[in-house]
């Protein structure tokens, strides 16, 4: 289609319009949109969708066999669509864990009435899960994001030690203060401080490729709430 001009008799209105129709083809549908980067406009409902298909070829094929255009296919989308919406692979890959699409129970900790015993059950379901293959890339994944975005490193942050891990379960800082609220921490602990060792000695073994056993485990969160 060619864009309209003066010539053909249309006000600025009508050639801004056609001009974007020209280049950008949209179909006109109720689907909800969302304003993204340099004023793109994408659908929610495609957006969920490559979430979903960003976690399903996750799990079936881990993150170092995992491809956009595998996610392409799956979402029923074009990865030229995936890239005008997510510079790479660790970009979406980040996206999906914030959104609750990946590993979302992986950051929930149970609440048995028994803090360390929780704490120590969730440190190594996490240290299983990072030593192996998978996990690795999906660290190395976050990494990467975080570094490159200071919004998803916020955004991870708040995640995983923050309030709020996405479907009603405890976060890090959430479990702790609850456990200050049953008299298992004493009031004047620092939560927000214990969160982040917590979480800091999850990315320390993992990036040395450590995980520990029980005994280790338990060690370390004595070392840490005491």
């Amino acid at each position: 289609m060619r864009g309209a001009s003066v010539g053909d008799g249309g006000d600025a209105s009508t050639i801004r319009n056609v001009s974007i129709r020209a280049h950008y083809p949209v179909r006109v549908t109720a689907e909800p949109v969302e304003t993204r980067r340099g004023g793109r406009v994408r659908s929610e409902n495609a957006r969920l969708a490559i979430l979903d298909a960003t976690a399903s070829e996750f799990a079936r094929r881990g993150y170092e066999h995992l491809t956009i255009e595998g996610i392409a296919a799956a979402a029923g989308v074009g990865k030229q669509t995936i890239y005008r919406w997510w510079r790479s692979k660790g970009d979406l890959v980040a996206e999906a864990v914030l959104e609750d699409r990946l590993l979302g129970e992986r950051f929930h900790i149970p609440d048995t009435g028994d803090l360390r015993a929780d704490l120590a059950t969730w440190l190594g379901e996490v240290f299983g899960m990072l030593a192996g293959p998978e996990g690795e890339g999906l660290l190395r994944s976050l990494i990467a994001a975080a570094a490159d975005n200071a919004d998803i490193g916020r955004r991870l942050r708040e995640r995983i030690a923050g309030e709020g891990a996405g479907s009603g379960e405890a976060s890090v800082t959430d479990r702790l203060r609850s456990a200050v609220a049953a008299g298992e921490l004493a009031t004047s602990a620092p939560v927000a401080e214990i969160a982040e060792l917590l979480v800091g000695a999850v990315i320390l073994r993992a990036l040395s490729r450590t995980g520990g056993d029980r005994e280790a485990v338990s060690r370390l969160v004595a070392a840490i709430v005491g």
